[in-house]
């Protein structure tokens, strides 16, 4: 169609000409502990034998997603604080709005199974090593990745499948789906719809799953008196991120088109700068396993 020899305004956090040096930093600084926390959790997964085990496993993999979406992200960011030019390509705008539906719907399902491993592991310890074996671990992960990337894809076909009028404004500092869908000229009713539907699927079903996990735990962490304080500190932790995460998506996924606004770029900031980079915190180092392993590697250096 004619649409696609056209580029994108993307409009960015803020407009102001004093501002965008400072963010430009702050970014910058965010975007690098993110990819040295993460990076480096997947490292020590790897090469650490105390932790080759499901739940790290998982991790290692919720650490690559995070480090996927961000880079997908923070890069174009970057530079249109620093040069201010803030144009992307049709392709750039598919493929980066694509890559982060992928990995961000990847994240929700990689939530669902590491919340069913610690589930198993506190409340069925007998069962663990049968019900969370390395076969299922990777039947997992691959089902999170499957899901994904067919979600993704009809995302992206609802959202710039339609056709693209008048100015290209992106009133956002990326390619996300309602300031995109706001630019289509044609009847976008059915698209919303559909992108709506599949939303509530992955988030509310994987969040069912989350919840359902979390409680079973907690309910066992309460009859069991010497765990009940490590447990319930673990879960407040993970839900604590996890409730950040799904809050901000389902703020901006599971509400109707004519409420979309200036808070959007608020709520886009929580799931795609923050959750990233406080991830690797929330979720592995405060583990006695990876203090123990930081702690060896910092003696023989």
């Amino acid at each position: 169609g004619n649409h696609t020899q056209s580029n994108f305004i993307l409009l960015g956090i803020t407009d102001t000409p004093w501002a965008q040096a400072p963010l430009f930093g702050l970014f910058l600084l965010i975007y690098i502990i993110t990819l040295v926390g993460n990076v480096g959790l997947m490292v020590l997964v790897w090469v650490a034998p105390s932790l080759h085990s499901p739940m790290y496993f998982f991790l290692a993999h919720f650490s690559l997603a995070d480090v996927c979406y961000s880079t997908v992200i923070f890069p174009k960011m970057l530079t249109d604080l620093l040069f201010g030019n803030k144009t992307i390509s049709w392709a750039g705008c598919v493929t980066q709005f694509h890559l982060f539906a992928l990995f961000a719907t990847a994240e929700c399902h990689l939530l669902a199974a590491m919340a069913y491993d610690r589930h198993v592991a506190i409340c069925h310890p007998l069962l663990y090593v049968t019900a969370v074996s390395p076969r299922t671990c990777w039947q997992l992960v691959a089902w999170s990745y499957l899901v994904a990337s067919l979600s993704a894809l009809i995302y992206t076909s609802c959202i710039f499948g339609g056709s693209f009028c008048g100015p290209r404004q992106v009133d956002h500092f990326f390619c996300d789906a309602s300031p995109v869908l706001r630019l289509v000229c044609s009847d976008t009713r059915g698209s919303e719809a559909t992108i709506f539907a599949l939303a509530a699927a992955n988030g509310l079903g994987t969040s069912v799953v989350i919840l359902l996990s979390y409680g079973r735990i907690l309910h066992a962490a309460l009859a069991t008196a010497p765990s009940r304080a490590r447990a319930l500190r673990t879960c407040a932790s993970h839900l604590a991120s996890v409730s950040v995460f799904y809050g901000a998506l389902f703020f901006m996924y599971l509400q109707p088109a004519s409420r979309h606004g200036s808070r959007d770029k608020v709520a886009s900031v929580f799931y795609t700068v923050l959750s990233p980079m406080l991830n690797p915190f929330i979720y592995s180092l405060r583990n006695k396993e990876v203090k123990a392993v930081l702690g060896r590697c910092r003696r023989r250096m």
